[in-house]
């Protein structure tokens, strides 16, 4: 399958998710930058409202293409140690590079938001949305983080991933819905007719022109936890 680009990708996204729509407990969270003109078209068919769930790749030193791991809001982070292993990444580089991304997490959540508070989450389903999955370590980071804020529940959907990586996100959320397992699978973007990069400006665009997000949390009201994964 296909997808023309990622509008395209979130309406049929949207459709397989159609038994979600109009209920007030639901919330669509993307993952930027490239989840988040996915997950508006979610937002918008289900009519639930939407939010940005900050995560960032740990790229290897070198081949940022590659992860070694990722982080997320909420102060989780995870792993892949036998990849850093098998690698020789020495800990204090891959600790350099979390602080770093750490950097851009911070400086998002001040572009992305402007001003406004973090959706709430605790007892809501929330839907948290990508435009694909290659390795799966920041959708990982991602519903481990979204897990310390007590959620009803975690549904995991994105338009085409990596069948060993959707099972593997699937032993940590409650469902995982994904239209294309293509094998071999390679690389998201070749599944898409135009994947170009998604601006800063078109994420808080559509952050900003999304239904409300329904209230927020109070500052500093959720301590952050930091999870590795063996």
């Amino acid at each position: 399958m296909y997808f023309a680009n990622r509008t395209d990708a979130g309406q049929q996204l949207a459709d397989r998710l159609k038994d979600y729509a109009g209920r007030s407990d639901v919330l669509v969270l993307g993952l930027p930058r490239g989840g988040i003109p996915v997950a508006y078209e979610v937002a918008t068919g289900l009519k639930a409202p939407l939010d940005v769930f900050l995560v960032r790749k740990l790229g290897v030193p070198g081949h940022p293409e590659l992860a070694m791991g990722a982080i997320a809001e909420g102060g989780i982070e995870v792993l892949s140690r036998d990849l850093i292993r098998d690698l020789g990444v020495p800990a204090a580089l891959v600790e350099q590079t979390a602080v770093r991304e750490r950097l851009e997490l911070e400086r998002r959540d001040v572009l992305y938001r402007s001003g406004r508070s973090a959706a709430p989450i605790r007892a809501r389903v929330v839907i948290l949305v990508d435009d694909g999955l290659a390795t799966g370590s920041t959708m990982q980071a991602a519903v481990l983080a979204l897990r310390q804020r007590e959620p009803a529940r975690v549904i995991v959907a994105v338009p085409v991933g990596a069948s060993d990586s959707c099972a593997l996100v699937r032993r940590i959320a409650d469902d995982v819905v994904c239209l294309s397992m293509p094998d071999p699978f390679r690389a998201v973007g070749l599944w898409y007719e135009e994947f170009t990069q998604t601006t800063d400006e078109e994420v808080s665009r559509l952050l900003a022109q999304a239904t409300p997000t329904g209230g927020g949390l109070p500052a500093g009201g959720e301590e952050g936890v930091l999870q590795k994964l063996e």
